[in-house]
């Protein structure tokens, strides 16, 4: 066995019905699998384990469920793995199937799916987010801004909203709607508030850079979608691609409201443009980026459902950033004029 061999990292508990193992494992007999065997079985349910990598997983679980799907006995649970010995390594060949370079699609919902939750700690640390950030801008501190950033949960709603609309999933969509705009929401109230009574620079560079709309903030809000999504379907850790994110999102609503609240309507109509501009294009990378990395449901129905929303959701993407786009050139314009 190779010594480069990937290795087994995720383990399967299958629970079949009894008289039918020996087609379960004649479905785990697969280089896409490390290791199989049979806990205990009974005149209702068989039990078997099997140690798969992180790869193979969404390749037997599809298995799984195309064959035993049908029977109300049948369950799966996954969860990761996180030593053996000796050790497990995949066994050399070919299995005929192109293994997908990311989690599970099963892994990939669940991660998603829980960030997209709209909780009081979601709200709290919305606040929190909020008003450090606020503070930071106003004295002009990238270090406080930065520290506001990895606060905000800003990238789950985003990406959950991303994932829902390559699988078609219209409760991800709703929920991931309603709690993205209640974080955008609930931060440009409290910045609005703020801008209103808090002694803010609203001159400093760094809300001013927000009112300042250019190409470049649209390739960042598209490499911030793209890493996002990347930071869920790699298994990397998500907070510090959350800071990548929350980039885009979270200084143009602060400065939005503040600029607002503060009286300077021109300004804080640019910080709006740059905030709706980076919203569309974190969306539309993370959609492209799912479709990119064949995120797709597991049942042929469902996929056609998926495709029909997927299509609808990338010409809603595309044409919005188009006229936002236009919109910005006219802001531009406009500025230099009175300039």
């Amino acid at each position: 066995m190779s010594a480069e061999s990937p290795t087994a990292d995720r383990m399967l508990e299958m629970v079949v019905p009894a008289g039918r193992s020996d087609e379960l494992r004649e479905l785990l007999e697969s280089d896409v699998v490390a290791a199989s065997w049979m806990l205990t079985e009974n005149d209702e349910i068989a039990v078997w384990k099997a140690a798969v990598s992180s790869q193979g997983v969404e390749c037997v679980m599809d298995r799984l469920e195309d064959a035993f799907s049908g029977d109300d006995q049948f369950k799966v649970i996954l969860y990761a793995l996180e030593a053996t010995l000796p050790r497990w390594e995949m066994p050399e060949g070919e299995s005929g199937e192109r293994q997908p370079q990311r989690v599970s699609r099963a892994e990939l919902y669940e991660d998603v799916a829980g960030s997209a939750s709209l909780t009081r700690m979601y709200l709290g640390q919305v606040v929190l987010a909020t008003v450090v950030a606020a503070v930071g801008m106003g004295r002009d501190s990238v270090a406080v801004v930065i520290g506001a950033m990895v606060i905000a949960p800003l990238l789950g709603p985003n990406i959950a909203l991303a994932m829902g609309t390559t699988l078609g999933d219209s409760k991800l969509i709703w929920r991931s709607v309603k709690t993205a705009a209640a974080g955008v929401g609930l931060a440009m109230g409290i910045s609005l508030l703020i801008g209103l009574v808090a002694p803010i620079n609203v001159e400093s560079g760094e809300i001013m850079s927000r009112a300042d709309v250019g190409s470049m903030d649209i390739v960042l809000a598209l490499a911030s979608g793209v890493a996002g999504s990347l930071a869920f379907t790699t298994g990397v850790s998500s907070a510090l691609v959350g800071v990548m994110v929350a980039i885009a999102l979270l200084p143009p609503t602060v400065a939005t409201g503040v600029l607002l609240g503060s009286g300077r309507i021109e300004a804080g109509v640019g910080a709006l443009l740059l905030l709706s501009i980076n919203v569309v294009c974190v969306n539309l990378a993370a959609v492209v980026t799912f479709l990119a990395q064949g995120i797709r449901p597991a049942r042929w129905w469902e996929a056609e459902k998926s495709k029909k929303a997927t299509r609808k959701a990338l010409a809603f993407w595309v044409g919005s950033l188009v006229l936002l786009g236009g919109l910005m050139v006219l802001y531009v314009l406009l500025s230099e004029s009175d300039a």
